[in-house]
């Protein structure tokens, strides 16, 4: 069963990552380039987790690999309301 939920929440971020980067494409505006990226690093770290054995999750390392996520999300949240355009 947890194979089946981290397959799915792999696909989940994979789409989302290509809907953001299909945003990017029509915009050009870099607030939707860095969620797509954040998005691609949360689905190789849920292939990380299918791969590898699924009860590791709460090892250090699972959690340092989602820290540039989120300091990537962050990042984008930051330079979004610093640039002011939209």
């Amino acid at each position: 069963m947890m194979l089946f939920l981290h397959g799915a929440l792999t696909m989940a971020c994979l789409v989302s990552g290509l809907f953001f980067f299909k945003f990017w494409k029509t915009s050009r505006d870099r607030f939707f380039l860095l969620f797509a990226l954040a998005f691609w690093l949360f689905t190789l770290n849920w292939v990380a987790l299918a791969i590898g054995h699924p009860s590791v999750e709460n090892r250090h390392f699972f959690y340092l690999a989602r820290l540039p996520t989120f300091l990537l999300i962050a990042w984008a949240i930051i330079d979004k309301n610093r640039r002011g355009d939209g």
